[in-house]
């Protein structure tokens, strides 16, 4: 089984207008409202691929509600604490430009914090637990060391994709799979990464702080996959990009499904690249029969 943790879900009312005046009124095009997070956005393509799995994590207030009624309607398996606050509303304008203002989410009170960490209680030595997006403030900043700590005595596999300090702390506790893009690498390393080489050397680091899998997007130039036994590229397919939001989330979807399906790790890599490309040319989140399209248009390539 795979469960995914959101510590922080929104709703994404994603939004269209022709242009944007500043201080004046603007008209919708078109508007969409989707469940959001990252954990969640996992969960949603794990689910388009077959592959079983529970979604977990805070939901609170009408908003909370409604993410839980979109779960449920799509058949989705979930197991959310329910808190006191609103889950938050993120809002992703769609113009000639991209711009994203995103809600800071409820406060966690320390028995719901708990409530969590006791969900976790029921992982078993197969299973996997995708950490995904960054914790609430209210949390603590080791809060994700301790659901860690859960995975590791109950001899699970754990994933996660997240930045700055919690990620180097997740790091020693040896993660299944780290998925930073470029940029993220770079920030991690506070360096100037500008060449594939130095990308490969930075993830090599990763790899030597004590991932097993590292995953490195890199937009419309492709994607490594980087590993003791080596290091592969895989292009990008074709195709018009409408949607930045939950690519990478897909791409995770993608390698840790396929991967505890087959065990096979350059499958896992092939599919994760198809499932990141199809959520980014779908309004929406990867649907499979576009996944197993862009499959067929992805070659690796050992470096």
């Amino acid at each position: 089984m795979i469960y995914t943790v959101t510590l922080n879900p929104s709703i994404d009312y994603i939004v269209e207008v022709e242009d944007i005046f500043l201080g004046g009124l603007n008209r919708m095009k078109r508007d969409l409202k989707l469940p959001g997070g990252k954990g969640i956005n996992v969960s949603r393509v794990l689910d388009q691929l077959g592959v079983k799995n529970t979604a977990t994590g805070f939901l609170g207030g009408f908003t909370g509600r409604y993410i839980q009624e979109c779960l449920s309607a799509d058949g989705l398996s979930s197991d959310f604490v329910t808190v006191a606050g609103d889950t938050r509303i993120n809002i992703k304008l769609k113009s000639a430009e991209e711009t994203e203002i995103n809600g800071a989410g409820p406060e966690i009170r320390a028995g719901e914090a708990e409530a969590l960490l006791h969900k976790l209680e029921a992982l078993e030595a197969e299973d996997i637990l995708v950490l995904s997006g960054s914790a609430p403030p209210s949390l603590g900043g080791d809060f994700y060391s301790r659901l860690i700590a859960v995975c590791k005595r109950k001899k699970a596999e754990f994933v996660i994709d997240t930045t700055g300090q919690a990620l180097k702390d997740a790091l020693a506790l040896e993660p299944l799979l780290v998925k930073p893009n470029h940029h993220e690498l770079a920030e991690l390393f506070d360096a100037s990464i500008g060449t594939r080489d130095e990308i490969i050397t930075y993830g090599r680091r990763l790899l030597a702080s004590g991932a097993r899998y590292v995953l490195v997007s890199m937009a419309g130039e492709g994607a490594l996959f980087i590993s003791d036994q080596g290091v592969y590229y895989a292009n990008a397919p074709e195709g018009q990009v409408k949607n930045s939001v939950g690519a990478g989330d897909s791409m995770i979807a993608g390698f840790v499904g396929t991967l505890s399906l087959t065990g096979d790790v350059l499958e896992a890599f092939r599919t994760g690249v198809a499932s990141g490309s199809a959520t980014a040319f779908s309004d929406d989140l990867a649907d499979r029969a576009l996944i197993e399209q862009l499959r067929t248009q992805i070659e690796i390539e050992q470096l």
